[in-house]
Order: C-alpha cells, then sequence, then structure tokens
C-alpha cells in the first residue's frame, strides 16, 4: 500500500514539474521577454564594439628566424629507426 503510495506521489511531482515548466515557458511574459532580448541584442553589441580601444601594434621584429638549417652539411646523423630497438 505504502509503496503504490510512494509511486503516485512521484508521478504527480513528475507531471506538475513538467506542467509547471511547460506554462512558465509558454506564457506572454517568457515570450515578451526574449523577443525583447532578441531585438535589443544588435544594440548592445554595436554598442559595445563601437566603444573598443585600438591599441597599437607593437609586433615589429618580434619574429627571429632560425639560420641554423642552412649548415646540414656538419649534421648528418645516421637514422635508422630499427637500430633503435638493439
Amino acid at each position: 500500500m505504502i509503496n503504490n503510495f510512494i509511486k503516485f506521489l512521484i508521478l504527480i511531482l513528475v507531471f506538475s514539474f513538467f506542467f509547471i515548466v511547460s506554462n512558465y515557458y509558454f506564457s506572454e511574459k517568457n515570450i515578451n521577454l526574449v523577443k525583447n532580448n532578441r531585438n535589443n541584442l544588435e544594440d548592445i553589441v554595436l554598442n559595445n564594439s563601437s566603444n573598443l580601444p585600438v591599441l597599437p601594434n607593437d609586433t615589429n621584429n618580434v619574429i627571429e628566424f632560425n639560420s641554423g638549417f642552412e649548415d646540414t652539411s656538419q649534421q648528418n646523423f645516421k637514422r635508422s629507426f630499427w637500430e633503435l630497438f638493439n
């Protein structure tokens, strides 16, 4: 008897949860809120992007190229994969 009552109570709670969530989701208040957010999103993005500061370029002479690859005649290593197992 108590086992059936607990199952019934859980079933009622699950259905009530889905009912409350769907009731809020389809309410006029929520629908209007979503519409307002979607309409104002473009204005908010444009306002925020126009107020961004412009940073100066400080990347002159930052990249240094390795010139060690030009001297390959001095480095003739024997590279054999199968000799690694010995």
